[in-house]
């Protein structure tokens, strides 16, 4: 990417791996545009970015709201990359599964990306470019005790990718997934905490978790002309877990 060549929307790019991400395309050189619901973790992500000569604006938006994905999409305007990595992260046992959290994350998972992405695909298919990128897990292709929501929400996100490949792709507008392994997040140290967190260490061929840098060098990868001939994919970022 050259400077000022692509506009580029990451959502839940307050922190984590979408922070990350906001990041390393804005030193790509995107113009950026940071979303979340955290309006001050959403200026601390574009004063990192500012500070370092990129370009930024943040943008709330709460992805269990309609209305709000709506003026998101809005308030974004025409984007070239769009990245769809916001997430709830409930874990419960399926029979203790809260029927409250089980809507919310459906919302949030599924419906907002749908949704987003069904309201910016137009601008990228009438300049006959564009790149969507879809955050996953592993959990989508690996059985794991307590994830059945989660797992199920990217399963349908991943879904989601083939599907929007075979839609847009002809009109220039490529769609892939990353589907990470255990990263060391804030989201995944809350629901796991520490010791649950190096558990997941000894199922990778690495042995270790992911920094969300790493997982975001992937998206960008995704997003950028180098993966010129990629569409449809879903690229494990998982340290070989479910390889091996």
């Amino acid at each position: 990417m050259k400077r000022s060549d692509k506009v580029a929307l990451i959502t839940g790019s307050t922190g984590g791996i979408g922070s990350e991400t906001a990041r390393l395309m804005a030193a790509a050189g995107a113009d950026v545009v940071v979303s979340g619901r955290n309006a001050e973790r959403g200026a601390a992500t574009v004063r990192s970015i500012t500070d370092a000569d990129g370009r930024a604006r943040f943008v709330a938006a709460d992805l269990t709201d309609p209305t709000s994905l709506r003026r998101l999409a809005d308030e974004a305007g025409t984007v070239d990359i769009s990245v769809n990595n916001a997430a709830i992260f409930p874990g419960s046992p399926t029979v203790d599964q809260d029927p409250g959290t089980l809507d919310e994350a459906l919302s949030a998972n599924v419906r907002a990306p749908y949704l987003l992405t069904a309201a910016l695909a137009p601008g990228m298919i009438a300049k006959g470019a564009g790149s969507i990128v879809n955050v996953s897990t592993m959990a989508a292709r690996i059985g794991m005790p307590g994830l059945s929501v989660y797992s199920a929400t990217k399963a349908a996100l991943e879904s989601l990718t083939r599907t929007w490949a075979a839609e847009f792709s002809p009109a220039g507008v490529r769609v892939n997934t990353v589907a990470p392994g255990p990263t060391r997040t804030d989201m995944v140290l809350a629901t796991v905490g520490e010791e649950g967190a190096e558990q997941f260490t000894k199922t990778t061929a690495l042995g270790r978790l992911a920094a969300p840098r790493e997982i975001a060098e992937v998206i960008l990868f995704l997003a950028s002309d180098r993966a010129s001939y990629l569409t449809g994919a879903t690229v494990a970022a998982d340290a070989g877990r479910t390889a091996v």
